[in-house]
C-alpha cells in the first residue's frame, strides 16, 4: 500500500470526526441513558456493515458497560441486535420482503417509550425508514447514526447524528467510535456511582 493512500483514508477520517456534533452524541447518550434508568428495551439494527457495528454496540452495551459481571444485583441494559437471529431475518425476508425485516421483529418486541437505534450510511434504507415510521406510531423513541445527509431517516428520529462524509468505509468506522465513545461513557458513569 501507498504511504499517501494510507494517510489519506486517516486524514479524512480525522476530518469527519472532528466535524461531528457533540451536542447531538450528547442527546443520544441522554436517550440511552433514559432508557436504562426506566428499564426499557433498546433495539439496535443496520444493514450490511451497520449490521455488524449494531451486533457490536448490543454487545459493548449488555457487556462493556459491566463494572462487575458476576454480581447479579449490578443493573444492566437490556438490548438486543434485531441483526442477529438469521432465522427470524430470512423468514420474514421470503414471505413478506426484505424492507419489513425489523418493522415485523419490532411488532413482536417493542412497546411505548423503548429505544430504537438505527444504523444507515445512506438513510434511505426502506427497512430501517419502516422501522422509524413504526416506532412513531407506537411512541418508541429513536436515535439515528448516518451518513451522507442523513437521508429520509434523519427527519424521523429523535436524535439523528449525521456523520459527514459520503465514504461508506469512514461511516462505517465513525459508527465504531461512536458507539464505543458512548459505551465507555457509561462504564465511567457506573464506576462513579458504585
Amino acid at each position: 500500500m501507498d504511504n499517501n493512500f494510507a494517510l489519506s483514508y486517516i486524514n479524512e477520517l480525522k476530518e469527519t470526526l472532528d466535524a461531528l456534533p457533540l451536542e447531538k452524541i450528547k442527546d443520544a447518550a441522554k436517550l440511552i441513558l433514559d432508557a436504562f434508568n426506566n428499564n426499557k428495551q433498546v433495539f439496535i439494527m443496520g444493514n450490511g456493515g451497520s449490521a455488524v457495528n449494531a451486533s457490536h454496540f448490543a454487545c459493548d452495551l449488555s457487556k462493556g458497560t459491566l463494572r462487575r459481571m458476576y454480581d447479579p444485583k449490578e443493573k444492566r441494559f437490556r438490548v438486543t441486535s434485531l441483526t442477529d437471529n438469521v432465522a427470524t431475518i430470512t423468514a420474514y425476508a421470503n414471505d413478506l420482503s426484505y424492507d419489513d425485516i425489523f418493522v415485523q421483529q419490532l411488532r413482536n418486541l417493542t412497546q411505548e417509550d423503548d429505544l430504537i437505534i438505527v444504523l444507515s450510511g445512506s438513510g434511505n434504507s426502506t427497512n430501517v425508514i419502516r422501522a422509524l415510521q413504526y416506532t412513531k406510531e407506537i411512541k418508541a423513541k429513536t436515535i439515528a447514526l448516518l451518513g451522507f445527509d442523513g437521508g429520509e431517516a434523519k427527519n424521523l428520529a429523535d436524535c439523528s447524528i449525521v456523520i459527514p462524509s459520503d465514504h461508506y468505509g469512514r461511516i462505517e468506522d465513525t459508527q465504531l467510535i461512536l458507539h464505543h465513545l458512548i459505551t465507555s461513557y457509561f462504564y465511567n458513569l457506573k464506576s462513579e456511582h458504585k
